[in-house]
Order: structure tokens, then C-alpha cells, then sequence
């Protein structure tokens, strides 16, 4: 059951669900937390899980015309400091591993543990950046079930499109259900995103990256350049799967993570 705070201007919504230690799921773009629901079904009968809707997603709306990274990283410290909460494993997919790359950078007392999920912790190159804010207009312009019907497949990788089709019609209903004008205002926030290659090499707790062997987004070479940085980071390459994974391979996923939370 879904809950929401005022924090920072917006009704925040997030689900809080199960006793524990504390992880947090932090969704990708353009999604909402439902994505993690193939995880939270389980978590949740041993951890607390919270599970925000970000700004600009979901059920959390947004009428900003810009929300950089930054402003969603502070969303959920605020959310965890009005929750009393003062550890938790951040568990983050795509953007959201890069909004937990910025929880760190602001507030690394708060970071118990990281999963960073088929992410890339560098800042767009000159070519991404001007991308970026053309898929922007591009959003606005024609909207989300028309960006939708053109990209999901990019998002799964062939099997999981050809076979799975629960997954694909998730997929579908999250991207095309998504507000276009919150999209194209992290999209232009997203473009701003500060490079934390150089951070890594301060994180003193273990980190598990894992990464989707077909993701055409954030490939596994872009995984191997987040661990290379983090001292004692451990990868793990989802077989059968994209950008995805939590999504297309849930059991290999939800083991993958049950095994880094018994560590930390």
C-alpha cells in the first residue's frame, strides 16, 4: 500500500513495506516502482523495503521544467530522515544507480551498501548530451506510447521480448503510462548529470554490480569501468537479459541481491 510525505515541494509516494534492515529500490527512466515489484514481493519478509515513486514518476507529479539528479538523490535523503531512517542498501537500476552514486556523493553516512544495476557512473559525452535533449523535444512533442511502441525492445534483450510477454506488457504499461512532461524534465536533468568516476575509489563497503549480457544501454563493459574503480567490487552478468534484469531474470536477480545483503 502506497504511502506519501510532502518533501521538498512534491507529494512524494512510496511504498514501505516489511521489517529489518533497510534497502531501498530506487526505479529507472521513464518508470515508476512497480518495476521493483518482482523484488519487493520477496525482500519484504526479511528487510524493510522502501520503494519510491521519483519525482516526475508515477504517482509523484511534478510540475518543474528541469529536476537535475541532485534534486532526486535529496528527495529520498529527506524521505529516509523524515522516516528516521540512518542506514540502508541502496539498491539502484540505470538512473537510479546513478541517484545512488549522488546519495553517496551527499550523504555517504546514509549508505550501507550499494547494487548498482545496469548504470554507468560517468557524465554524458558531447554527442549523449545533445541526444539526450533532442529525445527531450522529441517526448514532448510526440509522447510517451508513441516513444514507447518505438523503444521497448531496445530495453529487453530478444528472448524476454520473443517469450515473456507478462514482462514486455509491464514494461509497456510503465513507459507509456509515464507523464511526458516529468520524463523530458529529468531527461533535461538527466543531460546535467555530474561524472562519479571519481568517487568510487572512496567507497569502503562491498558493492555488487550487475549487468544485463545483452543490455544494448549500459553494456557489460560499462559494468567492468564501474568495478575497475571500486576496490573488492563484485560483477555479476545476468545471462538472457538487457536493461532489465530484476525485470526478465528475477530469480537469478533476487539471489544475486540476497547473497550481497547476507554480507552486509
Amino acid at each position: 500500500m502506497a504511502s506519501r510525505l510532502r518533501i521538498r515541494g512534491i507529494n512524494l509516494v512510496y511504498e514501505d513495506r516489511g521489517v529489518g534492515d533497510v534497502v531501498v529500490f530506487i526505479h529507472g527512466q521513464p518508470f515508476n516502482r512497480s518495476m521493483w515489484n518482482y523484488q519487493s514481493l520477496v525482500f519484504s519478509k526479511t528487510n524493510r523495503l522502501i520503494v519510491p515513486d521519483l519525482r516526475g514518476y508515477g504517482e509523484s507529479v511534478t510540475t518543474e521544467s528541469i529536476v537535475l539528479l541532485d534534486e532526486l538523490a535529496l528527495d529520498i535523503i529527506y524521505l529516509l530522515n523524515e522516516l528516521s531512517i540512518d542506514k540502508a542498501v541502496l539498491v539502484g537500476l540505470s538512473m537510479g544507480g546513478q541517484i545512488a552514486l549522488e546519495i553517496y556523493r551527499l550523504a555517504p553516512h546514509l549508505v550501507k551498501g550499494l547494487v548498482l544495476a545496469d548504470t554507468d557512473a560517468r557524465a554524458e559525452t558531447a554527442v549523449s548530451y545533445l541526444n539526450r535533449k533532442a529525445l527531450a523535444k522529441r517526448l514532448l512533442a510526440d509522447g510517451m506510447e508513441s516513444y514507447t511502441a518505438e523503444n521497448i525492445a531496445h530495453y529487453l534483450c530478444k528472448n524476454t521480448f520473443d517469450t515473456k510477454q507478462e514482462v514486455v506488457d509491464h514494461l509497456s504499461k510503465m513507459m507509456a503510462g509515464t507523464d511526458a512532461a516529468g520524463a523530458v524534465a529529468v531527461q533535461l536533468g538527466r543531460a546535467e548529470r555530474r561524472d562519479h568516476s571519481g568517487i568510487l575509489s572512496n567507497i569502503d563497503f562491498p558493492v555488487l554490480i550487475i549487468v544485463g549480457d545483452q543490455d544494448a544501454f549500459t553494456p557489460v563493459a560499462t559494468a567492468e569501468y564501474i568495478q575497475a574503480r571500486i576496490n573488492g567490487a563484485e560483477l555479476a552478468v545476468i545471462k538472457d537479459a538487457g536493461h532489465m534484469p530484476n525485470m526478465e531474470q528475477p530469480e537469478q536477480f533476487n539471489q544475486l541481491l540476497k547473497d550481497y545483503l547476507d554480507k552486509v
